[in-house]
């Protein structure tokens, strides 16, 4: 097989294409580790369970193995779940306090209720679909 490629987020789905819109195979976890088959743009196709095989985001995964059990001393120096997705979205919480702090005139009420929402894919198909838009990075 390919590389040894560990999934960095949560949660992620493998899909039947390599397209958000592709039908989900399965969900693997942060810190599944995954075989890379093939590479498609920003689409790596994987092996998993054996002998099925499914595409999932280049953005999901790393060249990394990332340590589940750390010692005491790994654990002083890692990032909370809270940071790592945090980080994902580009600031941390010691960011978002200052901009918080700088900006008291603002609410993040409907920022905080926005980041609870879940679209599901047959949404996104629709949507897609009525504005006749076709996805980047990969077939629709």
């Amino acid at each position: 097989m390919g590389e040894l490629l560990t999934v960095q987020v949560r949660d992620c789905q493998i899909r039947t294409k390599p397209s958000f819109l592709g039908a989900v195979l399965a969900t693997v976890h942060y810190g599944d580790r995954l075989s890379s088959v093939q590479t498609k743009d920003s689409w790596v196709k994987v092996s998993f369970s054996g002998a099925k095989q499914g595409w999932i985001h280049i953005s999901a995964l790393t060249d990394k193995e990332i340590v589940l059990h750390p010692s005491a001393r790994q654990v002083s120096q890692s990032a909370s779940s809270d940071e790592l997705a945090l980080a994902g979205k580009g600031f941390n919480k010691q960011v978002e306090e200052q901009f918080r702090q700088q900006n008291s005139q603002i609410s993040f009420t409907w920022v905080d209720k926005i980041e609870t929402y879940h679209v599901s894919q047959k949404e996104i198909g629709q949507f897609l679909e009525a504005g006749d838009l076709k996805p980047a990075g990969g077939a629709a």
